[in-house]
């Protein structure tokens, strides 16, 4: 769960969340080299201008150089990107398959591979009725139960506006339309609770759809 003044990512929990940081701290050190190296010409070329300019006006060997360079770069960025884009929408063998239900202002969930269909809303806990060191505007009254380190497959859709079915945690943020279903997967390392929230603007009371993923062994 995130906290007030946290500079950096939520802990992660899922493979895809670990490499999205990963590829987050990968990028800010490219963009920091780059940075540097401009930089340093820009010093160069105000320090010393007349030898720089004398000894690479029109130098072509520069301007090749210069011009491979970003290639390299925008690659190492564009193939550890379209790699984790593929893994973040595959889904391999799940165990579990859980439908989410988005309404004017509460989640509806079900399981739908276990035999007989089990269906249940899940609704935000009132901060009168709370206990004692449970998150605000966070808990829930049902909690959607899975286990950890398995493949879960979750079907998104809604049933009245767009809603978006978001943790962070996990890493997982997806639409939630009315008439459309949308797949995602993932596969939790941990086990324990677990928060989101919508993240679409969907009306009046949207600030108040907390969403609760409890992992158990």
């Amino acid at each position: 769960m995130s906290l007030f003044s946290q500079v950096r990512f939520i802990d992660p929990i899922s493979p895809a969340m670990l490499e999205m940081i990963q590829f987050h701290d990968f990028a800010w050190v490219l963009m920091l080299f780059v940075l540097g190296v401009v930089f340093s010409c820009f010093l160069v070329t105000s320090v010393i201008p007349p030898l720089f300019t004398n000894k690479y006006h029109e130098n072509q060997v520069l301007e090749v150089v210069w011009l491979i360079c970003p290639i390299f770069l925008l690659g190492a960025l564009a193939l550890p990107s379209l790699r984790l884009l593929y893994r973040m929408e595959e889904v391999n063998d799940p165990l579990v398959t859980l439908k989410v239900v988005g309404h004017q202002w509460y989640w509806s969930y079900s399981y739908e591979d276990c035999g007989e269909e089990k269906e249940f809303n899940s609704y935000i806990i009132p901060m009168s009725e709370l206990e004692v060191g449970a998150p605000r505007l966070l808990e829930v009254d049902h909690r959607v139960v899975l286990p950890y380190l398995s493949e879960v497959r979750v079907l998104v859709t809604a049933a009245d506006v767009l809603h978006r079915w978001t943790v962070p945690s996990l890493g997982v943020k997806v639409d939630a339309v009315p008439g459309r279903l949308n797949q995602l997967g993932f596969r939790s390392l941990k086990s324990g609770a677990y928060y989101g929230q919508c993240s679409e603007l969907c009306g009046v009371n949207h600030s108040f759809m907390p969403i609760c993923l409890e992992f158990v062994r």
